[in-house]
């Protein structure tokens, strides 16, 4: 518990962590505004949180405060997930020499909810076990292995703009296949290019010419689901 004085001797910044761990404890407890709170609202000269739906709004204004930036996987609300008994397709995602955990970890809470298939993930690729993988998944934890190409089923089907590439919306895909996703700053590489059946790519009309790698197998998700969608 603070005094006024031990607050107050505290630094904006800390003065408004403070406030935010705090508020984050009543939160997750689920307590209501107490009179601790009620005091750091006055020392701090806010007004009174009036609404159950206004702690998350204070929560953020509390962290911006305090220089705090946030990620999604510790805002103050979570979505309350449901076990989904709903069976992963045949379809293998190949993960060329990815290097961003935040990237990879996008891709296996992406190919959770649409329950695509099995994660590959090669040699020089963080897997599933990663820290800051685990952080960024948030719990997806969708099939997955570490190993090449030879554990995959054709067709190869890389994601990547080249000339002659097959546009995404023009393109139908099997039942069951292998998709190639390139790393960030090369793309797929030019010996697993070599051994793609098929080329896709999104069109794109702007001034840039790619897309970040898990936005756009994002995209490529939700074709593949609309597509071939799952008997439920």
């Amino acid at each position: 518990m603070f005094t006024e004085k031990k607050f107050c001797s505290l630094s904006h910044r800390r003065q408004h962590k403070k406030a935010g761990e705090y508020l984050r404890t009543l939160y997750e407890k689920q307590f209501p505004i107490d009179r601790q709170y009620r005091k750091m609202e006055a020392w701090l000269n806010l007004p009174p949180i009036e609404t159950p739906e206004a702690m998350a709004d204070r929560f953020h204004l509390h962290m911006k405060e305090a220089s705090i930036a946030l990620q999604e996987h510790n805002l103050l609300i979570k979505r309350f997930d449901t076990l989904s008994d709903t069976p992963y397709r045949p379809i293998h995602i190949y993960l060329d020499d990815l290097r961003s955990a935040f990237n990879i970890g996008n891709i296996l809470r992406t190919t959770e909810a649409f329950r695509l298939g099995t994660i590959i993930f090669s040699e020089n690729t963080p897997d599933h076990t990663h820290p800051k993988v685990q952080k960024t998944a948030m719990g997806a934890s969708p099939p997955c292995k570490q190993g090449t190409l030879t554990l995959c089923p054709r067709p190869f089907i890389a994601l990547e703009t080249v000339e002659g590439a097959t546009p995404l919306r023009s393109f139908s895909f099997p039942e069951s296949f292998t998709l190639l996703l390139g790393n960030e700053e090369r793309g797929v590489k030019q010996s697993t290019l070599q051994e793609a059946d098929f080329i896709v790519e999104i069109p794109l009309v702007g001034s840039k010419n790619s897309l970040n790698v898990a936005s756009a197998f994002a995209i490529v998700a939700a074709t593949i689901d609309t597509n071939n969608p799952i008997s439920l």
